[in-house]
């Protein structure tokens, strides 16, 4: 046989054992594939993760000393009534950290598979957060605000504290957070009071629900403290104190003025008492400033307090408001000469200090408002921020419709002061976490 006739051969050969090799191939694929024989009536299950719930707590001796020295087994801890199993337990003593014990791998129930995001605990010391509301602060209080930062600076944020500094406004302060406090110094002195004065408010243009300006002034500053929270959550097993320096929130104020000032100036060109087409308005009530308009500008505060206080709960961040106006003695004169109303000037301080008292409350912090003595207030934040314990565990309650829940925590020591928040809404998976003193 020829050479090239017994290669054709051999390739012909090859190809048909190729052929053959693939059929069988596939009908092995095409085999029905054997399950193991399903239980009768049993249901797929699938589970999921279960959030920590954290809880900071401070507890003192009746000398007011921190106690250091307490363990896992000193506490208890009660939702609804019912005894957790405590998970972990860190102590932050003199603003440093020690891991009593932390917590272990979340344990599984039934539900739904969720992914649960790990936040970070690579943070030593304390964390503060500096925001600078420099839309709510007039220009002329500049001086007070920046000595207000420097007595910060030297009495409260400490050498190994990692801090940031933020402000909502023109003063375009935007410090990441870091160690090093030299920052803080070229930091303060770019603070430049922005905020709107009486007079500005009470000229300015008027919308259905208050001042335009204000409004959108206090919307701003909302946003960029939900940011700053927002970013805290990643931080875990520390208690985070936002240093909110302002002069406080009021989203109708000096209403009589207003009304007068739109009627009467400019030739009444922005008249508030007519419609659009110029007619009068005989409706009771009626017109742009009706009581039942600028009644949402109370419930548009209401809400952005809530809803901030709920983020900064389930971040375990602590609000501590400062107003750097201090005591407030009566209404500047520049002001009264623009005929200002004492009575809505005094009912708008009210109201602006009542809103950061709210931020403070609602957080577990405290509000320095009227006040002229700034130093003792930062000893206490020092003090606040540099001894408690960090409680976690993981609730045995799997009801979402149980949005709302109490807690208790007790120690079993006796003659102590124990402080703790005292209930957590559930909203959106998270948990958020309500303060007060027990």
């Amino acid at each position: 046989m020829m050479p090239h006739l017994m290669l054709r051969v051999v390739l012909r050969y090859f190809v048909v054992l190729v052929v053959c090799g693939l059929a069988n191939q596939a009908a092995a694929h095409q085999q029905p594939t054997q399950f193991p024989p399903a239980t009768q009536g049993q249901a797929p299950t699938f589970r999921a993760d279960v959030t920590l719930i954290t809880n900071d707590v401070i507890v003192r001796d009746n000398r007011g000393q921190f106690v250091s020295d307490l363990v896992k087994e000193d506490f208890e801890i009660f939702e609804d009534g019912i005894k957790q199993e405590i998970a972990s337990l860190v102590l932050i003593h003199g603003g440093r950290a020690f891991n009593l014990q932390l917590p272990p791998s979340a344990p599984v129930q039934e539900g739904i598979i969720l992914p649960s995001a790990q936040p970070r605990s690579d943070t030593a010391g304390r964390v503060f957060v500096l925001f600078v509301d420099d839309l709510h602060m007039e220009a002329d209080t500049t001086p007070r605000i920046r000595d207000l930062f420097k007595r910060i600076k030297n009495n409260l944020v400490h050498e190994g504290d990692m801090f940031s500094m933020i402000s909502s406004g023109p003063s375009s302060i935007n410090i990441n957070f870091t160690y090093d406090r030299k920052l803080l110094d070229a930091a303060i002195s770019k603070i430049m009071g922005n905020g709107m004065t009486p007079t500005d408010i009470i000229t300015g243009m008027q919308g259905s629900r208050g001042p335009s300006e204000l409004l959108y002034r206090s919307n701003v500053a909302f946003a960029t403290a939900r940011k700053i929270v927002s970013g805290l959550n990643q931080i875990a097993h520390r208690r985070k104190a936002v240093i909110w320096v302002s002069a406080g929130y009021d989203l109708n104020p000096f209403e009589g003025s207003r009304w007068e000032a739109a009627n009467t100036l400019f030739e009444g060109r922005f008249r508030l008492d007519r419609d659009e087409e110029g007619n009068p308005l005989t409706t009771p009530g009626g017109g742009i400033m009706s009581q039942s308009n600028l009644e949402f500008s109370t419930l548009d505060l209401q809400n952005q307090l809530h809803r901030l206080s709920i983020m900064a709960n389930q971040a375990n961040a602590t609000f501590y408001t400062l107003d750097p106006r201090g005591l407030i003695a009566g209404v500047d004169i520049g002001e009264m000469m623009g005929q200002l109303n004492v009575g809505e000037y005094w009912d708008f301080v009210q109201r602006s200090q009542d809103s950061l008292r709210t931020l403070a409350e609602a957080t577990g912090g405290i509000a320095v408002v009227n006040k002229n003595d700034f130093d003792s207030a930062l000893k206490q934040i020092d003090a606040e921020t540099s001894d408690y314990y960090v409680l976690g565990y993981y609730s045995t309650n799997t009801d979402p419709s149980a949005w709302r829940r109490s807690l208790t925590i007790d120690v079993m020591r006796d003659n102590l002061d124990v402080w703790s928040r005292t209930a957590y809404e559930l909203r959106d998976t998270d948990d958020t976490i309500e303060t007060s003193q027990q």
